[in-house]
Order: C-alpha cells, then sequence, then structure tokens
C-alpha cells in the first residue's frame, strides 16, 4: 500500500511540485519562526488545527457551509493516513468541533473507496448528501467521485459510497479541485489525467435513474489544473495551463468547448502566465482569476474578463503579485462591493503565504491591494486553496502549519477595525521606588479582557478599552515604555509612541 501511496504523491508533485515545496517551507519556520516566536493576536481565528492520523492532516482543498457547519476534506491523514472528510459544527461557546465524516483507504484492496483527496472541496445535493472526489484508489487506481450520506435518524455515522471509479484513457483519471453540481443534481469537474490523449478531462456524472450513476466526458482537454464553474444558463467555465475556456451544448444536444483568451509567451511579461485557481463568475458574466506567474515581477496577477455585448470576452490585468504575496495557486472570490478576496502560497510577512483583500474604487475603477492576514507558521503556513466569503468573513484551510503543523482551517476578517493605541505615565520623572501608573487606551475600544503589554513591565486586561499596571520598582535611570495591543479578528493591532519614563535617585 505504501507504494501505491508513494507513486501517486510523485504524481501529484509533478502537478505542481506543491508538496516538496510545502515541506521546505515548513521546515523553514520550523527551524525558528514556529518555535521561537510569540502566538501574535491578528485579524484571524484557527477554528480548528489538524493533528494527523487518525485526525485529518494536509488539507490542500477549500471549505463548504451547509447548515451553518463547515465541510471539507484533507490530503493525508485520517485512520488509515490516505485522506479524510472532516465536518467542523459551532460549539455554542464561540469554538468548533470537529468530526472525521470518512477516513479514505479504508477498503481493501488497494483503496478501492479512493484516496487522497486533492484540491478540490465538497458539494451538497438538495438531499443533504455530500459529493466530492479523490485523485487516486477505486477500482482502477484512477481516483472515484464520492458520495457521503448524512446519518440516519438517532445514528451519527455518515454513509459512504462510492459513485463512479475512473478507468483512465479515454475515460478520465484523476480528479482534482472536485465538483460542481447543476439543478438537475449532475456532478461535474475536472481531472489531471486521462480523456482522449490522457491528458486531462472534463467529465460528468450523472443519475441514471435506477440508483446507479452513469460518467460521460464532455471534453478532453490538455493541462486542467483548476475547478470549473457555470453560470445560470448551463454554460461551464474553466482554465487549462495556457487558455480560459468554455463549455457548452449546441442545438443538438452536444457539448462544445471554446477558447475565450489564451495567454500567449510573447505576452505573458504583462499579461500573466500559468493560469491555475477555479474562476469567480460574477452577476453580470464576468469572469475574475488568477496566474501563478508572469505579470511585472513575474510573481502571478489577479485577472479579469469583461463580458462584452456581442458575448466576446475583454481581458485586463487588475493587480500584479509581487509587493506582498506571490504565487496564488487559488483563484479568487468577490463581495457585493467589488472586492475580491484570495490567497498567495508564497511571501508575505515569513514567504509562508498571505491572506489578500483587492479593494474596490467605484471612482476609479481601480484595486488597492492590502494583506488582511499573514501566514507565519502557529497560526498556519501554504494555502493552496482559496477562501470563501461568508457573512462579511473570509474561511480558508492551509496546507501547512497551526499548532501540530498539519494545517488548520481559519477564519479572517477584511475589513477589521483599524485602532490607536495611546499610554500616557502618572508621574514623570518619578523618583527611585515611586510608584508609577501607566495608562493605555485603545480607540475604538475593543472587548474587554483584551490584554495591553506595557513593553517591558507587564501587562493587564482593558476595561471599556482602556487599562493601567502600576510599577514601583523601575530601575534609576531612562527605562523606554511601549504600549501594545495584539488585536483579535475584528480589531487590528496597534501600538503607541514609545517614550522614555525617567526614574531620579
Amino acid at each position: 500500500m505504501q507504494a501505491v501511496k508513494m507513486k501517486n504523491r510523485s504524481k501529484l508533485s509533478n502537478l505542481s511540485a506543491t508538496i516538496v515545496r510545502g515541506a521546505a517551507i515548513l521546515a523553514a519556520l520550523s527551524g525558528g519562526l514556529m518555535a521561537a516566536r510569540p502566538a501574535q493576536a491578528q485579524t484571524e481565528a484557527a477554528l480548528y488545527n489538524f493533528a494527523g492520523t487518525p485526525d485529518g492532516e494536509n488539507a490542500y482543498g477549500g471549505i463548504t457551509f451547509n447548515g451553518g457547519n463547515i465541510f471539507g476534506t484533507t490530503y493525508d491523514g485520517g485512520l488509515y493516513g490516505y485522506g479524510s472528510v472532516f465536518e467542523l459544527t459551532p460549539n455554542g461557546s464561540g469554538g468548533w468541533n470537529e468530526s472525521v465524516l470518512y477516513s479514505f483507504c479504508a477498503v481493501a484492496p488497494a483503496c478501492s473507496d479512493g484516496q487522497n483527496p486533492t484540491f478540490g472541496s465538497v458539494v451538497f445535493d438538495a438531499n443533504g448528501n455530500l459529493y466530492g472526489t479523490a485523485y487516486a484508489g477505486g477500482s482502477d487506481g484512477n481516483g472515484v467521485v464520492f458520495e457521503l450520506s448524512p446519518p440516519a435518524s438517532g445514528s451519527t455515522t455518515w454513509t459512504y459510497h462510492s459513485v463512479y471509479s475512473f478507468t483512465g484513457e479515454p475515460d478520465a483519471a484523476n480528479p482534482v479541485n472536485g465538483l460542481i453540481i447543476d439543478g438537475s443534481g449532475d456532478l461535474f469537474g475536472t481531472a489531471y489525467n486521462g480523456g482522449a490523449a490522457n491528458n486531462g478531462a472534463v467529465f460528468e456524472v450523472s443519475p441514471n435513474g435506477s440508483g446507479g450513476w452513469t460518467e460521460t466526458v464532455p471534453a478532453s482537454i490538455n493541462a486542467l489544473y483548476g475547478g470549473l464553474v457555470m453560470n445560470s444558463t448551463g454554460v461551464i467555465f474553466g482554465t487549462t495551463s495556457t487558455t480560459v475556456f468554455e463549455l457548452g451544448k449546441n442545438s443538438g444536444g452536444t457539448w462544445v468547448e471554446l477558447p475565450i483568451f489564451t495567454f500567449t509567451a510573447s505576452e505573458a511579461a504583462a499579461e500573466g502566465e500559468e493560469p491555475n485557481g477555479t474562476l469567480w463568475l460574477d452577476s453580470k458574466g464576468n469572469l475574475y482569476g488568477t496566474t501563478v506567474e508572469g505579470g511585472k515581477n513575474n510573481d502571478g496577477v489577479v485577472y479579469k474578463l469583461t463580458l462584452q455585448t456581442n458575448g466576446s470576452y475583454k481581458y485586463k490585468v487588475l493587480y500584479t503579485f509581487g509587493a506582498a504575496g506571490t504565487m496564488p495557486y487559488a483563484g479568487v472570490v468577490g463581495d457585493a462591493n467589488g472586492n475580491l478576496y484570495g490567497t498567495t502560497t508564497k511571501g508575505g510577512k515569513d514567504g509562508a503565504g498571505t491572506v489578500y483583500t483587492l479593494a474596490y474604487n467605484a471612482t476609479s475603477g481601480a484595486y488597492a491591494e492590502r494583506t488582511s492576514q499573514n501566514f507565519i507558521g502557529e497560526n498556519g503556513a501554504v494555502p493552496y486553496a482559496g477562501v470563501i466569503y461568508n457573512g462579511g468573513y473570509l474561511y480558508g484551510t492551509t496546507y501547512l502549519g497551526g499548532s501540530d503543523g498539519d494545517g488548520l482551517v481559519y477564519q479572517v476578517n477584511p475589513a477589521a477595525s483599524v485602532t490607536k493605541t495611546t499610554c500616557v505615565s502618572s508621574v514623570n520623572p518619578s523618583t527611585l521606588g515611586e510608584a508609577v501608573t501607566f495608562t493605555a487606551t485603545v480607540t475604538p475600544a475593543p472587548p474587554d479582557g483584551e490584554p495591553i503589554v506595557f513593553e517591558p513591565v507587564g501587562q493587564s486586561n482593558m476595561v471599556g478599552g482602556v487599562a493601567t499596571f502600576t510599577v514601583s520598582d523601575l530601575k534609576a535611570g531612562k527605562t523606554n515604555i511601549t504600549a501594545v495591543y495584539g488585536g483579535d479578528l475584528n480589531f487590528l493591532t496597534s501600538h503607541s509612541v514609545t517614550f522614555q519614563q525617567v526614574v531620579t535617585k
């Protein structure tokens, strides 16, 4: 079994070299950042830290909300080490409880139930059944589409069913980036291998009316890395390593693939290169995406394809990476105000990736980038998946980092309040042995009970945005005093102007 796992891991490395690169980043973080640095409260909350087998480990895919709970997959971990499907449930006290719904490679021989879910999130049908893909395993070792049905009354166990095992050329093989579902319950996805030329395919799996499923290949397309998105008329959009394409049915009911935009080598420096993430479709039919490379800094771009009245699309680069995060493997999502959100796998404060916001200016039509979260190790590292926007917050997963180094599920507030911290001394200069009270004020006021650190003398908790700390053992001379508010999910960190407390004999 180990040989099978290493074979498929090698294939996945050829796809994006992500495991090797991710391990290198984790090693760098473990060399000092994760162990030596105190936890930093920022605009992120770790909802759950994966702990490795028998828990989940290394989440490549994004998350899905359903019924107020969070669902997703991990590439590794689970009871058998070949991946898991997990659920996070609010515990009523502001935290989350995790359950492993299914551990892959439970069925012998050769993981016929699938192994190693890769990059994709899960989807739900109208009856609450969960669907996803596993990159490998299945009856032919080429991956599966799986279904998990919710527990029956009085039970807590989800029921697993292998919907379809891929057989390889000319069938699809090795599905990546999960699934989309249409109004009829048909499932669509992308496969890294298989198809007519064994270079990749778009597949469809449909209920056959007899309790089973039928699989077809609407298109054999080379170099499919990203997932799919579908508009209200059933037209599908996706990307290859060089092209943005649409896939729709003609009047005869036959699927037809058409290129929307092709990234040309001669223009790569400006327009980007290697589109990879799943596209985002806005309410006007415009498409947004990212490239891993290219752009002015060769660190990737965010682009927009604007739908024209004649049905064509106009390409425009919205943002070029390089100043903060780099290598955005995932796509973007947007909100009702036109702001865009996404992740990078590298760059940021310590090179472990970021969550970024592209704030839209409706007057100028321009976007301004700001880093909403720097990943530094203990708060996660290397987010291959993108984010979802839910209730004003962003949610996602990291492949590495967290308390056990096995990745985590996080929440980020892209609109956290900017704070200002001030600090004053009750008496300055003071005499040796005299009690001195430092008073820090944070505006707007964060929740009561959050700490203020009076560097380097001590800390106390705020009430109404104010914290005090009294000390009477300051040494004679001058001591630099700074009040630091560490921030939380809704309030940004800030610190006061540093001043000198003078103590005379």
